[in-house]
């Protein structure tokens, strides 16, 4: 799995969400490498990393604990975003002893209903090749229904071609995976270590129906929830954000 490494201390691994990169958590990554060993890792099928069959979370899980024993670390503390909360989740659920404290920002453990079809139309249908600059694509998501929030986002992953453009992500592997992304595995066990759930106010990934799915999984849960922001909460209010886990993971 590709992923760039800063800072020294304890690790820490921070995991984007689906169609990101390992550059979506670099404001929060700068804020915790004064303490920790920062690992930002491009997720399978994004950016730099490998393009694979599939996208289940156990095996998403098992790529995780292959990273941390290739780190040369007895544990990391995992951080993750909407997909990347999941695989952090799967990977604390199946390797419980190889995860010393867990982040999870704005998803549950909990399979979800499928709410990407206009994301991945837009993207889709993108006339690459015939691309001359960004406005160009950014419009095109728009003629598309995809918001400009969204739309920026998407276009991080465009990236220029010998003719036109193409995507850093591997589209075609991530819709056929997506029903595995948006689903939740049955595991075994619990994860009994510390673990933080942030929340955007704004955001409906995580309700109050969903709270006794996280407790079942994750007993020792504590919540935070950061009004005023949606399922991109660590972009919306990232001061808020990165203090709520910096003070989290440096806590005893």
């Amino acid at each position: 799995m590709h992923h760039v490494i800063s800072g020294q201390g304890p690790v820490v691994i921070l995991i984007h969400g689906l169609f990101g990169d390992l550059d979506n958590l670099k404001a929060l990554g700068k804020e915790l490498e004064e303490q920790f060993t920062v690992v930002r890792i491009d997720v399978l099928n994004h950016g730099c990393s490998p393009q694979v069959a599939s996208m289940c979370y156990e095996s998403l899980a098992d790529a995780m604990a292959k990273l941390i024993r290739e780190l040369d670390c007895k544990e990391a503390i995992l951080i993750g975003h909407s997909m990347g909360g999941k695989i952090a989740m799967a990977t604390a659920l199946n390797y419980p002893h190889l995860v010393s404290k867990l982040v999870v920002a704005d998803i549950a453990p909990v399979a979800y209903q499928s709410r990407h079809d206009k994301v991945f139309a837009a993207l889709e249908s993108m006339p690459l090749n015939d691309l001359k600059d960004r406005r160009q694509a950014l419009a095109h998501m728009q003629s598309c229904g995809v918001d400009d929030g969204t739309a920026q986002f998407l276009l991080k992953s465009l990236t220029r071609a010998e003719q036109g453009f193409s995507w850093k992500m591997n589209l075609e592997g991530l819709k056929a995976s997506y029903a595995d992304i948006i689903d939740w595995p049955t595991f075994s066990g619990n994860y009994q270590g510390p673990c933080l759930f942030v929340r955007g106010g704004d955001s409906d990934y995580v309700t109050a129906e969903h709270r006794q799915a996280i407790m079942i999984q994750f007993p020792t849960v504590k919540a935070k929830t950061i009004e005023g922001t949606g399922h991109w909460l660590h972009a919306q209010k990232p001061a808020i954000f990165n203090r709520i886990v910096k003070d989290f993971i440096t806590a005893d």
